[in-house]
């Protein structure tokens, strides 16, 4: 009997006893359990309000007659009424027995589900541009991007990890002029830096010149025109910068664990664009400004702008240069025909929030019935004590940076904790939390709220961390490790991966710290599909977190391998693989590495 054979039993007891007390059945009405929120009152609950609507009748009173017409048996210990709640305790050696065999022998796949089976998601993040490196927000961008898809995946879907990259503008001309005036042949290898620092610090230097000269903006804009018309020796210099910054970005996202399947390039999508507005034009969906331009302008729900006129979105301006409107027209159209996609999910910060909203209006205006599978992730800003970062003015919290920074820290705590470990172990051990300790900060709140970001409390091995948690794993591996040396039957059990699992005595198990960890585990694969529903990773992290805390209160209080008797260690050892499993599963979906050794 594994979790789900629980539930469905329980609930069918209910439907019973309601049909039995109320002489009739409740077509159309979907039971589901819960949690009490104290263990003392059982290991699932049923709160009766859904039923009392549809029944016309009172839910303490449905609750009391329904308790009375379900008694005990072999899997039900007790069923209670508490107010308007049915409360259920399972005997222990069920839920015991029926959590850890299916964890374990699940492993890997523990938490995964089929919702999603034969639909096809493409998770587009990251989204860098090819004029400066990846800074912070890139990271929040990355992970929210990579835990997303993993959720996706988790839950059955066909995933499609895509990056769209914005290698064509006037921003990009930006570092391209600058170099072209000011760079004297020097390139990444010439001045040892990474290719996507060297560009970046040519869009810097632009902006600082631009501050003195205005008619550096005219000059930008013939280049994105010359660019736009083919010109040989602008496009030469342009894929010489765009291959210098892609080096430096290959880097990177390995650094991050960041993985995709699909590349788009802003370059090879414009045109698409501007053969959608040109379509556009003819049916009367967009129309020409007085100037030139092609304008759509957004229905009434949008609103009206401060002079109290329907607002408008620009798609190519009157020069007949394209904007990001019209590369996104082209991308969206370029990914749903190439994949058939029935869901399309970009990961872009809130302030491309109207933005977003207005290409999806578009697409729907332009009749693409797959517009409807467009959905935008919109994620908060990531901010310092200094405040926001500003790129333009070459105060960036630079990835790599603040990659190095973490992993100093991450060594300074190691080196606190154990001081004859390799320079090999300890840089890979530092690398581990040091990442893990970025992307749980960062993906612990709801990903609409902004951050702001603290170093030295993210890397705290303690609290509500990505180390803390990666530490509760690296403590279930160590008493597993620990087992296989101290006891022969614990190892051959461990040897044999369980195998006996029937014959181990679960009903041994029964302090409210171990029935907590059961509640944690039994909860977990709820919480990937609604963490999945709500495009909202923190909460995994939270549960995660939780999981952590209570594993670690049940360490402190209770013995494994010197338990008082060996079927009681048997027992334990069982309920400590399990939350291994759903510990490392958790973490890997954040796309946290977890670690044996602390």
């Amino acid at each position: 009997m594994n979790i789900e054979d629980i539930k469905n039993e329980i609930l069918k007891k209910v439907e019973d006893g309601i049909e039995k007390v109320f002489k009739e059945k409740i077509e159309e009405l979907k039971l589901y359990l819960e949690f009490p929120p104290n263990v003392n009152f059982g290991d699932f609950s049923l709160n009766c309000f859904q039923a009392a609507k549809k029944m016309g009748e009172n839910p303490q009173k449905i609750a009391q007659l329904v308790a009375k017409e379900i008694s005990p048996n072999d899997l039900i210990e007790k069923a209670e009424a508490v107010g308007p709640y049915l409360n259920f305790k399972v005997k222990n050696d069920v839920l015991f027995k029926s959590v850890c065999s299916e964890i374990i022998t699940k492993d890997e796949i523990f938490g995964n589900s089929e919702i999603g089976k034969g639909k096809r998601v493409m998770v587009e993040y990251l989204s860098p541009n090819t004029n400066k490196p990846l800074h912070l927000g890139h990271i929040r961008n990355g992970a929210l991007g990579m835990a997303i898809s993993n959720l996706f995946e988790a839950t059955g879907h066909a995933v499609i990890k895509a990056n769209l990259i914005n290698d064509r503008g006037v921003h990009i001309c930006k570092s391209m002029l600058a170099w072209q005036k000011w760079g004297e042949g020097k390139t990444p290898e010439s001045e040892g830096k990474k290719g996507d620092h060297f560009v970046g610090d040519w869009y810097v230097r632009y902006s600082k010149e631009a501050e003195k000269n205005e008619n550096l903006e005219n000059e930008v804009q013939e280049m994105l025109k010359k660019w736009e018309k083919g010109d040989p020796e602008t496009l030469e210099l342009w894929k010489t910068m765009n291959s210098w910054v892609y080096d430096g970005f290959g880097k990177t996202y390995q650094r991050l664990g960041l993985k995709f399947d699909a590349f788009y390039y802003e370059s090879n999508t414009y045109q698409l664009g501007k053969d959608i507005v040109e379509e556009g034009l003819k049916k009367g969906v967009f129309y020409r400004d007085e100037k030139g331009a092609v304008i759509f302008e957004l229905p009434e729900e949008f609103g009206r702008d401060e002079k109290g006129e329907i607002k408008k979105v620009t798609l190519l301006r009157a020069d007949g240069t394209s904007v990001y409107m019209t590369q996104d027209l082209g991308t969206a159209l370029l990914k749903f025909n190439e994949y058939n996609l029935d869901q399309s999910i970009y990961v872009v910060g809130s302030e491309q929030n109207h933005h977003f909203k207005s290409l999806f209006k578009i697409l729907e205006s332009l009749g693409y019935s797959w517009a409807k599978g467009c959905e935008h992730l919109s994620y908060g800003m990531v901010y310092l004590p200094e405040g926001k970062m500003k790129s333009r003015e070459g105060k960036v919290v630079d990835a790599d940076d603040l990659i190095e920074e973490m992993g100093k820290l991450a060594r300074k705590e190691i080196e606190k904790r154990e001081k004859n470990l390799s320079k090999e172990e300890l840089n890979s051990r530092a690398a581990k939390i040091g990442m893990g300790a970025i992307k749980f900060y960062l993906l612990r709140v709801h990903p609409s709220q902004d951050i702001y970001f603290n170093p030295e409390e993210s890397i705290s091995f303690d609290g509500f961390t990505g180390p803390y948690c990666q530490y509760a794993y690296a403590r279930t591996a160590g008493i597993l490790k620990n087992a296989a040396v101290a006891d022969v039957a614990l190892a051959d059990m461990l040897r044999n991966a369980f195998l006996d699992i029937e014959k181990i005595d679960f009903s041994l198990l029964k302090t409210q710290e171990e029935l907590l960890l059961a509640q944690k585990l039994i909860q977990f694969p709820d919480e990937i599909i609604s963490a999945t529903d709500e495009f909202n990773p923190s909460r995994i992290v939270q549960h995660i977190y939780e999981t952590a805390k209570v594993f670690n209160q049940f360490y402190h209080l209770h013995p494994v391998i010197s338990a008082e008797n060996k079927e009681l260690a048997k027992a334990r050892l069982a309920l400590v693989k399990a939350t291994a499993i759903a510990l490392k599963k958790g973490l890997n979906l954040l796309g946290i590495e977890e670690l044996e050794k602390m």
